[in-house]
């Protein structure tokens, strides 16, 4: 249920999990319990994407891969009654060097403000119509087809400050320690699946789970905000 960052590995864990114990907390966390390990990793470095005091849930995506786009539907059903106090942000994993072309297309889009019109419309070419759309080239020239101004486009997926976001995104791969994509990471602090919970439905229950706990821990100082990498991400 997920694209593999290359040279990696990840370990497939059973697809069916038993002996789940139904608990009802007192401070109104979800009444399902979920394992630390098993359904979430927990971050070594805690960081958020970006700064705020709201609880952030960061999906970590490439173009490419199929699971990200079966995701999509899930994640807009979601994000129609997602908790109060939540921000959710989507992040391209610049993992690879052939994943770079289309973080720099999501950047580029962002910057110029005209992601919708890039966004599900390059998922679709890419899996329902089967295109080759990777290179520098057939990126810009795509996004010319969608009504974007190809120079603009070109200017801002080569700029400068396109460059630093993928630096950073690069860095929050590695601090994440992320092997495959989509992947959830919720404030910072915790990383889960599809693969780790073992179907898409029970991703978002966990990603609830997750969010109430953090809703709850108002004591807590919030994680540190990513910097970009100094040095240019490696594959």
């Amino acid at each position: 249920m997920a694209d593999h960052i290359p040279t990696r590995r990840r370990a497939y864990l059973p697809a069916v999990l038993a002996g789940l114990t139904v608990l009802l907390f007192a401070v109104g966390l979800p009444s399902q319990e979920f394992d630390e390990g098993i359904d979430y990793s927990v971050v070594t470095e805690p960081t958020r994407a970006e700064a705020g005091d709201d609880v952030e849930v960061l999906e970590l995506f490439w173009y490419g891969c199929p699971h990200c786009y079966q995701l999509e539907p899930h994640i807009d059903r979601w994000l129609e009654n997602k908790p109060e106090g939540v921000t959710f942000r989507r992040l391209p994993a610049a993992a690879s060097p052939r994943w770079v072309p289309h973080a720099k297309a999501y950047f580029a889009a962002e910057q110029l403000g005209v992601l919708d019109k890039l966004h599900v419309p390059l998922f679709k070419a890419l899996h329902d119509d089967r295109r080759k759309v990777f290179t520098d080239e057939q990126i810009i020239a795509f996004a010319a087809e969608q009504g974007i101004d190809k120079e603009a486009f070109a200017a801002a997926y080569n700029s400068f400050p396109v460059d630093m976001q993928v630096r950073k995104a690069a860095e929050l791969v590695r601090r994440y320690n992320i092997d495959g994509v989509p992947s959830i990471v919720v404030n910072g602090k915790y990383v889960t699946s599809a693969t780790q919970t073992g179907s898409n439905a029970r991703l978002f229950q966990v990603i609830d789970y997750l969010v109430a706990r953090e809703g709850v821990d108002d004591g807590e100082t919030q994680p540190a905000q990513a910097r970009p990498a100094e040095t240019e991400p490696s594959g």
